[in-house]
């Protein structure tokens, strides 16, 4: 047996969620940092998001804080504090905020998000680097796979 097989047999008895842990923490610091680099934060983008009708909001309509924690709450993070990230695109002009508590996006904020997904781009270039799409759609399939083995649901 080679040394490379011996390495791929003990590869093969890892437990997938050690490693699907330490990817997720690399990537999601990875994005933001770069994110940061550009002068934004990663749920600040995810608001934009929300808000936007040319983006994940259906209508277009306002939303309040607790809405967008409930629409965001499959990524948020227990760090993100959504307070303070509005907070910083209020004083930015991105969003303002009407009496009723609902936070809507200005021209300024979809003009705003339109810029900053032109980031994302780069960002998965320097993360699939080195990575065929071939070897990267077998490893999402691996990975579906396992999450139906364990009786979740592909989203």
């Amino acid at each position: 047996m080679t040394t490379q097989q011996v390495f791929d047999a003990e590869l093969a008895g890892q437990p997938a969620a050690y490693w699907t842990g330490a990817a997720y923490e690399a990537l999601i610091a990875y994005v933001r940092a770069r994110q940061a680099e550009k002068g934004y934060t990663q749920p600040q983008f995810w608001l934009l998001r929300n808000l936007s009708v040319n983006d994940i909001s259906p209508d277009g309509e306002g939303m309040t804080l607790p809405e967008l924690r409930e629409a965001t709450a499959s990524y948020i993070r227990p760090e993100d504090d959504l307070a303070v990230e509005a907070e910083g695109l209020l004083e930015r002009g991105w969003l303002t905020q009407d009496t009723k508590g609902r936070l809507w996006l200005t021209e300024e904020g979809e003009q705003a998000r339109v810029d900053l997904a032109r980031n994302a781009p780069a960002i998965r270039a320097a993360l699939h680097e080195g990575i065929d799409d071939a070897d990267y759609v077998t490893t999402v399939k691996v990975l579906q796979q396992l999450i139906r083995n364990a009786g979740g649901a592909i989203v």
